[in-house]
């Protein structure tokens, strides 16, 4: 498995809350203002599709890369971090 980031580790180490989307692994300034112009302006929003996805990665990070021009790094970044989130508190 790869390791992850500070960011990751801090997201997976607490409750969701109302974090902000830029709080997600992989999501930073620009993917984070492309989100909230979408609506996405929290982490449990972006959350709230990744479960309509069903958790599956490839939809997923298609999802992120045709609705917000997210790479493939920031898209599994994001992916990742989620499912990790998920695993911990769902």
């Amino acid at each position: 498995m790869s390791s992850t980031s500070q960011k990751h580790r801090n997201f997976v180490a607490e409750p969701m809350g109302n974090k902000p989307v830029t709080d997600l692994a992989g999501i930073g300034e620009v993917l984070g203002g492309r989100f909230e112009k979408l609506g996405f302006d929290k982490a449990y929003v972006v959350l709230g599709q990744f479960l309509v996805l069903k958790k599956n990665k490839e939809f997923f990070i298609d999802w992120m890369k045709d609705s917000i021009g997210a790479n493939q790094k920031q898209a599994t970044d994001c992916y990742q971090c989620l499912s990790d989130w998920c695993d911990e508190f769902l």
